[in-house]
């Protein structure tokens, strides 16, 4: 309950942060790939590389909220630490029912793939990864086969998966607000282990990192433990990283992290180091 009442008002500092606190250096390319308003990508390209490797994020918001456009900063963030950087927009819930979510993210996947390739970019060196329901979705994208063979989704380039503050497992313990966004998402009578990281995990070829706190205050840590256990199972390579920030709480360490610089947040720190030895 503290860790919950934490999140809360927190919010108000990091919006302050947020409008205050951000400068704007990159100007990001849009590309639609549906005709909802949602579905579209933006595409940030440093001014100086440091890498060959290209980050694909799938934000977060609970499903029902938040777009590419509203994190802005992260794709500013990512740019500065000089990445190409694609942020992935998706119908939202409860006017769109899953599984309008994770086809949309398989298919901005794959338009961002030939979006790239079109420009005569590398597209061989590819991190996913995402925030609390963008960890959800973008998980599911790496691990589920049965979501690769429905929509084509060719992971072959992808080389890691990094998720922060994920709902991997729909556990019977969890936060009541957790219970609510579910019950958004899905159309009643849904079956949810069709949606379930857990459920729907693969062995595969890529290494994954888990960001999770003990203090999110909405998500459980055994939500990163039970897919590290499912990991280990099946002979996936895989990571937890506890949260070691003051900012600790669900917002501050999935999206808060990257209004920081990497001297001034750990988690970022982490996220960076990761993915630069991926």
């Amino acid at each position: 309950m503290i860790d919950y009442i934490r999140e809360n008002i927190s919010y108000f500092p990091l919006y302050y942060r947020l409008l205050f606190k951000t400068k704007k250096e990159f100007t990001s390319e849009r590309v639609d790939y549906g005709t909802d308003k949602e579905q579209y990508f933006l595409y940030y390209e440093p001014k100086e590389r440091v890498s060959d490797k290209i980050v694909i994020w799938v934000h977060g918001g609970g499903w029902n909220a938040g777009n590419p456009k509203f994190f802005d900063f992260v794709g500013q963030c990512m740019a500065r630490q000089g990445y190409r950087f694609v942020s992935i927009g998706y119908r939202l819930s409860p006017r769109n029912k899953y599984p309008a979510q994770i086809e949309d993210v398989s298919n901005a996947y794959n338009a961002a793939i030939k979006y790239l390739n079109d420009k005569g970019i590398d597209t061989s060196k590819l991190i996913v990864s995402g925030p609390s329901a963008g960890a959800h979705l973008s998980s599911i994208l790496c691990y589920s086969k049965k979501i690769q063979d429905e929509y084509k989704v060719d992971i072959s380039n992808v080389i890691g998966f990094a998720g922060v503050g994920g709902p991997y497992s729909f556990r019977k313990s969890q936060s009541l607000t957790l219970r609510m966004l579910l019950g958004m998402l899905f159309a009643k009578g849904y079956d949810r282990g069709e949606a379930e990281p857990l459920s729907l995990m693969t062995k595969n070829h890529i290494p994954m990192l888990l960001i999770q706190s003990r203090h999110d205050g909405l998500i459980e840590f055994e939500c990163a433990e039970d897919l590290a256990a499912k990991a280990e199972m099946i002979g996936n390579s895989c990571e937890i990283y506890e949260v070691e920030d003051k900012r600790n709480t669900h917002s501050w360490y999935t999206a808060g992290c990257f209004l920081f610089n990497r001297s001034d947040s750990k988690t970022l720190d982490k996220f960076m180091s990761w993915i630069e030895n991926a």
